[in-house]
């Protein structure tokens, strides 16, 4: 890879056991605060190139699996540090290439390096092997490495979901085959080869394209593992092209995520006002576990759109990525954007009231990228789309309940359960958190803010399979292995 100056453009190729693989054709990655400008280039690897570079994981297993955990932790480390030394280019990297702000590709790179050092810190413990004398002998208990591991990796936290993957994969002695998205390819590229510098050639590969090298990833017979993290729709396609090799998966798909406003919550409480605006609107209301929907008791329900729109108007402002008094930056690509507006036009259309948030710092810049004022959508119905589906952008609709019973069964009733908050007085917020269908519960802070790395997150219903981070994120890469050594070696009523 090429990295050169904030303004001029980057090139990135695949990466193949150990070396840059040249490909016949490449594709240009805009920068969607200005879309004339074009950031870098990347590849369309092919699906030859693809066995490729699976092929040379598989070979690197052999011997990769083989290490002790000391080495891998320490290679490990080795490329923390390189990451964090690279961390400003790699965030103007990241922020040219997605749109992201530039305190917010900053902290990506800091929740990135805090899992990454986690696993580092917890790997020796959560992978040591059990031993266990007992009555009837003796049981060893070991988690071994899986094997290859297809990684795909979605654009709203590119490298933040690479190395939620790749660390602890690789610790636990797995090779892996990394796919970014084409909406964000650069950084995470970037940030895949600079972990792959301190690894024997052929333990990290990374790879391009379409859906024939995803197709490739997830049914090739020597990929044993696949980890993804993306759209529903998409993990449908990757479970049925996994179904004849019967892969092991962790699946952290869509969310529609809920924020639930108790009569008990302090609306004059302008920390708590922040906080929620921020878990609707922080990275463009581009992730996965952000506050979609947000339903308000009846009782404080007109204070608090008050108190709302005035917490968003202090903290939102649209401008350049690059500008430091920028918060909310431009939606990543053309065709989100468009989704998102045609949600919020629907609504108007079936009767919703869309109020416009923050201030538009440079208005000539906005009109040239691709930009969507955040939108606060009031009187919608409970069943418009812009309620239950995930918008995964700029706008969120609020609504008001009438009590407990009817909000539990508003946010169960999705077909996803991956986060959700419940905002009021501690223990009945917690009570009422008991009652919902949600991998992780947030009590008075939401997404991002409530996200804790020492912990599993993952979802319930269509929001995903397994889980990722905490010990259980480091193990999902393992399979358990039990020898028995018993002290009766024949059955005791088998006759002679």
């Amino acid at each position: 890879m090429t990295i050169q100056a904030d303004q001029e453009t980057v090139t990135v190729e695949a990466f193949i056991n150990g070396q840059h693989v040249k490909s016949l054709s490449q594709l240009a990655k805009e920068n969607p605060a200005n879309p004339t400008e074009i950031v870098g280039y990347f590849p369309v690897t092919t699906k030859e190139q693809a066995v490729i570079a699976i092929e040379a994981a598989s070979g690197a297993f052999k011997t990769w699996k083989q290490t002790s955990i000391d080495e891998r932790i320490i290679r490990m480390r080795k490329a923390i540090e390189k990451i964090r030394a690279a961390e400003n280019d790699i965030v103007h990297l990241l922020s040219r290439e997605h749109g992201k702000p530039l305190y917010d590709a900053h902290g990506e790179i800091f929740v990135s390096l805090m899992w990454m050092e986690f696993a580092c810190n917890e790997a020796t413990s959560v992978l040591a092997e059990e031993i266990q004398e007992h009555d009837h002998g003796k049981t060893i208990i070991s988690n071994d490495p899986i094997g290859v591991v297809a990684a795909i990796s979605p654009w709203n936290y590119p490298i933040a979901l690479s190395t939620i993957k790749i660390a602890p994969a690789l610790l636990a002695g797995n090779t892996i085959v990394l796919k970014p998205s084409p909406y964000a390819p650069l950084a995470a590229a970037r940030v895949a080869e600079i972990i792959a510098s301190e690894f024997p050639a052929g333990v990290i590969n990374v790879v391009y394209g379409d859906a024939d090298v995803g197709v490739e990833l997830t049914s090739h017979p020597l990929v044993t593992k696949i980890a993804f993290t993306g759209g529903t729709a998409t993990a449908k396609h990757i479970i049925k092209a996994a179904s004849e090799t019967i892969k092991d998966m962790t699946l952290e798909l869509g969310g529609n995520d809920a924020a639930i406003f108790l009569e008990s919550f302090d609306v004059q409480d302008e920390r708590a006002m922040r906080r929620i605006v921020i878990s609707n609107f922080l990275t463009t209301g581009q992730i996965c576990m952000i506050a979609k929907r947000v339903y308000v008791h009846r009782s404080i329900y007109n204070e608090f759109v008050e108190k709302y729109i005035e917490a968003a108007n202090r903290w939102i402002r649209i401008g350049d990525p690059f500008d430091p008094n920028t918060t909310v930056g431009p939606v990543n690509n053309l065709k989100q954007r468009e989704y998102v507006h045609g949600l919020v036009e629907d609504a108007q259309k079936r009767g919703a009231k869309a109020i416009p948030l923050g201030q538009i710092l440079d208005q000539k810049r906005f009109e040239q990228g691709y930009y969507l004022q955040p939108t606060l959508v009031l009187d919608c119905d409970v069943h418009d789309p812009i309620v239950v589906e995930e918008q995964f952008g700029p706008t969120v609709p609020v609504l008001p309940f009438d009590d407990e019973e009817q909000v539990i069964k508003l946010h169960n009733e999705s077909i996803y359960g991956l986060t959700s908050s419940v905002w009021g007085k501690e223990e009945d917020a917690i009570s009422l958190a008991r009652q919902l269908e949600a991998g992780t519960t947030m009590i008075n802070t939401a997404a991002v803010q409530g996200l804790d790395v020492r912990f599993p997150f993952g979802g319930f219903k269509q929001s995903g399979i397994g889980r990722e981070y905490g010990a259980e994120g480091i193990l999902t890469y393992t399979e358990r292995h039990v020898i028995n050594v018993p002290k009766m070696l024949d059955l005791p009523y088998i006759p002679e």
